[in-house]
């Protein structure tokens, strides 16, 4: 169903030409000519997204921002008014206000800034269950984060000690190691939990843009700044703020992040107004820092200053045992958004599933079984609904062979506790437990396979 949005403002004319546009890009739109008008129709009916104007008689835009925060906190503001000020500007973001927009109000930014604060409650509602699941789980990590092998435990460990403080929090992972999920998880086990928490990709917006958005910018700082406009970190006040992509930073903006982190001030681009901030700051990378800075590529004192408490999340090829675990999870989630039976995933997929590289790590694999669900006919998912290159990267080395079922799985799977072997470093206890077996068990297949004293062998070999 498309998303609700109510617009507030006593010119009627205002309301109307918004409700054209809005409705042209297919959401449902109502209107009040008042404050207490507005809080009627929220009282009726649920809405996504409010519009309100500043400047009306009686309650005001913010009378309306503060009852809508207070009894509707799934439900985000956008602040509009003839009259842009800084203070006003400062003040709205700082009550809980998604953007602040002035008047005339130009139709593609506000359509783009209505699509941001629509986003922004999706994101709100898919993570709607996070404190429950939070609260019954190691201070802070839920049943969302599914896995349990060892260095995934070791990530855990870090989240519980470090949520509750104030430090600046680096992870690092592949792309699609769940590096967003991490950094909600830290700010819902903090005690900023009930703030905001902004995200912002900072390698998909051009670097003209990025320190605007950033830090907001004044009136005509620029060619397209017809207002002013506050930025991602005073929208993060009281809450955490998650840059992502940290690496793409200019050498520019690494000195403006620097000064925020250790002034916790800035000011707007092309204002010289001071504005400080209370953000606690996560940021992400999937580069080697420590590389980039012996390169001249990033400040050495800003990679000092994020690095504080490091967190690495390791790929998915290196928890091969969590494959099941994800797999399970992702074909409940898509099978009960698809409206499909499919309630189980027969073990030659499995085998098939845990044999593969994951180079997408655990994003590739929520495509994957999202495909499989979707082209299931069954309510078992088999090696036929996954990806053709999946299923031809486990058959038998000679196409033309035909094997017993039983030899021929044997070999993807002597090939997984190999793989697993080597990503915990031979280590045979941690090495069962990602793959959920028992130490007796995997010393059996070991001897079976030919893989006991292969450590010792390859050590040798390689000296």
């Amino acid at each position: 169903m498309s998303a609700r949005i109510l617009i507030v403002d006593d010119d009627p004319l205002v309301p109307r030409t918004l409700s054209i546009l809005l409705r042209k890009h297919g959401y449902r739109v109502q209107s009040a000519a008042n404050a207490q008008e507005a809080f009627e129709r929220l009282a009726q009916e649920p809405y996504e997204l409010v519009i309100s104007d500043i400047n009306m008689p009686g309650p005001d835009g913010f009378e309306v921002l503060r009852r809508v925060r207070a009894e509707y906190p799934d439900c985000e503001v956008i602040l509009v008014t003839g009259y842009g000020t800084i203070e006003n500007a400062v003040r709205g973001m700082r009550d809980g206000a998604f953007d602040y927009v002035t008047k005339p109000v130009l139709d593609d930014e506000m359509v783009m800034v209505v699509e941001r604060a629509l986003e922004s409650v999706r994101l709100r509602t898919e993570n709607a269950d996070l404190k429950a699941q939070l609260a019954s789980a190691r201070s802070g990590l839920g049943a969302s984060v599914v896995g349990k092998d060892p260095s995934l435990e070791r990530v855990y460990e870090t989240v519980e000690a470090v949520a509750p403080t104030r430090a600046t929090v680096l992870i690092t992972g592949e792309s699609g190691t769940g590096k967003s999920l991490i950094a909600r998880k830290i700010h819902e086990a903090s005690d900023r939990s009930e703030g905001p928490f902004v995200e912002v990709n900072c390698g998909a917006l051009p670097e003209t843009l990025l320190e605007s958005e950033l830090f907001g910018h004044a009136k005509g700082s620029f060619t397209g700044a017809v207002a002013a406009r506050p930025g991602r970190f005073l929208s993060a006040h009281g809450g955490t703020l998650f840059l992502d992509e940290i690496a793409t930073a200019s050498p520019a903006l690494q000195v403006r992040l620097l000064r925020v982190i250790q002034e916790r001030t800035f000011e707007p681009v092309g204002s010289e107004e001071t504005l400080s901030v209370d953000v606690r700051l996560v940021v992400a990378t999937n580069e080697d820092l420590a590389t980039l800075v012996e390169e001249g590529r990033f400040r050495r004192d800003l990679f000092y200053r994020i690095s504080v408490v490091p967190l690495r999340l390791p790929p998915l090829r290196e928890r091969i045992g969590d494959v099941p675990l994800l797999a399970a999870h992702f074909l409940r989630r898509f099978a009960a958004e698809n409206g499909k039976d499919v309630r189980y995933i027969d073990d030659s997929a499995l085998t098939v599933l845990q044999a593969h590289h994951w180079p997408g790590n655990i994003r590739e694999l929520e495509n994957v079984i999202e495909r499989g669900v979707i082209l299931c006919r069954g309510d078992c998912l088999t090696p036929r609904d996954l990806p053709p290159d999946m299923s031809h990267a486990v058959s038998a080395p000679d196409p033309g062979q035909t094997l017993p079922l039983r030899k021929a799985l044997e070999i993807p799977e002597r090939e997984i506790i190999e793989r697993t072997l080597r990503s915990h470093n031979w280590n045979r206890q941690e090495t069962a437990a990602a793959l959920m077996i028992n130490r007796t068990t995997l010393f059996n297949k070991m001897r079976k396979y030919g893989l006991l004293g292969r450590k010792e062998a390859q050590q040798a070999s390689s000296t």
